[in-house]
């Protein structure tokens, strides 16, 4: 893993090289996304079994889209009552969390003769989109406990969730277990764009949402951009990142190990380490090089780190805060003396992991805050999934006579300004 000293060009180049990676997909994907998205318009249930057959099983028909009560009854007898145990812990923590977010109505009075406020609400249905890792094998149940639970906290009434199905047609015991468990109300085997068209429109079997959240693939991407203002969007997704800032008092493998468990995701994924301290920066890059033989992941990992990988080497602390801030990363990791001395200078971060024992993975599984955070720097405007996300904002506004006649002139003003006649036509027939 290079070090770079700042200020220099060559940091500067790479900082730039991190930050304007965005999410990279070409005119043909686009295309070919579209025109999955208009076919499972078209065709509904027909085109959604298509696409299964020929990506991920032959055996998922119309009927057994939706994953029946005796499947996940079966599910319940095949998993381990250790991870019954970690599950049932990990889905505590995220409830409690969320359970924070909840907004109320609200309702003021401080204008004489005037009532303002908002209605609090939950969407209708929401559905959750959690990707099929590995056909199956390594069955990704952090997002599906993300996705559900927050809109659960929320109030929505439907809540269903789309996977990809297994070759032999089914989906994962673990996944079903954590969608029980999380409170969805359905699961359908069905995965990539397809599935988000799904959602967004409605087939004869999958019912059309109001907002979609989840991870997915390059695909589930670009249909969620596609998609979006047909239907919400938790957010587009880019190419994700770890940043850690560290002092001269952490410690090396601890930074090495968070720095690789980031690299491992894909080729697009950033690592990186700021530190004020030469020695720190070298020891770190023998750490890597010591560990990352030992992944199962290797190749990818070596990718990520060779085009977006990086060590940089401050003159002082708060220098580090400063290109943080910059950068924007999705995860941020404080090695510090004291992380709370630093944090309330972070302005922009998914998510801040504060001191040697609170790597990101914590945050991945077990915390409570939601993993699925703004990506490629897009945390200097968006936030982390939430409760939020599943709620819409109602406003509510009355006057009497009287209030109105007070405010009347200035309304009339700003509509003449406007060009608005019959706005202003509309507030003089009143007085």
């Amino acid at each position: 893993m290079k070090i770079f000293h700042c200020p220099s060009p060559s940091a500067e180049q790479r900082v730039a090289r991190i930050v304007n990676r965005g999410l990279v997909f070409s005119k043909k994907e686009m295309a070919a996304v579209s025109r999955i998205c208009e076919d499972v318009r078209k065709r509904g249930d027909q085109a959604v079994i298509s696409y299964t057959h020929q990506f991920d099983s032959s055996r998922v028909t119309s009927r057994s889209l939706r994953v029946t009560d005796k499947e996940f009854s079966e599910a319940a007898q095949k998993v381990h009552r250790t991870f019954s145990r970690a599950l049932n812990r990990a889905a505590d923590n995220i409830k409690s969390f969320h359970q924070q977010q909840r907004r109320r109505s609200w309702m003021q009075t401080d204008r004489p003769g005037t009532l303002l406020g908002q209605l609090i609400h939950p969407v209708d249905a929401a559905g959750v989109y959690v990707p099929g890792a590995r056909g199956g094998q390594t069955p990704l149940v952090s997002s599906v406990l993300m996705g559900v639970i927050p809109a659960k906290v929320a109030g929505v009434k439907q809540i269903v969730m789309v996977t990809p199905p297994t070759q032999a047609g089914g989906v994962s015991p673990h996944l079903l277990v954590a969608a029980k468990k999380a409170g969805a109300d359905a699961v359908y085997k069905a995965g990539s764009a397809w599935a988000i068209a799904a959602l967004a429109y409605g087939t004869q079997t999958i019912p059309k949402v109001d907002v979609i959240v989840g991870p997915g693939n390059i695909y589930v991407t670009l249909a969620k951009k596609i998609l979006v203002g047909t239907v919400g969007i938790d957010s587009i997704a880019g190419p994700s990142e770890i940043l850690v800032i560290a002092d001269a008092g952490a410690r090396p493998d601890f930074i090495a190990a968070d720095l690789l468990s980031q690299a491992e995701h894909d080729a697009l994924s950033s690592a990186l380490l700021i530190t004020d301290s030469l020695k720190m920066a070298k020891a770190v890059a023998e750490q890597i090089k010591a560990q990352l033989p030992d992944l199962a992941r290797v190749d990818i990992a070596k990718e990520s780190l060779r085009k977006f990988g990086a060590i940089f080497v401050v003159k002082r602390l708060s220098d580090a805060v400063d290109m943080a801030n910059r950068i924007a990363p999705e995860h941020l990791e404080l090695h510090v003396r004291d992380p709370f001395e630093v944090v309330g200078q972070i302005r922009n971060a998914g998510a801040v992991f504060a001191g040697d024992y609170t790597p990101e993975p914590v945050g991945d599984y077990m915390a409570g805050p939601n993993h699925v955070l703004p990506t490629a720097g897009t945390a200097r405007f968006a936030s982390a999934l939430s409760v939020d996300n599943f709620i819409k904002k109602t406003s509510v506004i009355q006057y009497t006579r009287k209030a109105f006649r007070r405010e009347a002139a200035d309304i009339m003003r700003l509509a003449e300004i406007e060009g608005l006649g019959a706005h202003a036509r509309s507030v003089k027939i009143r007085l």
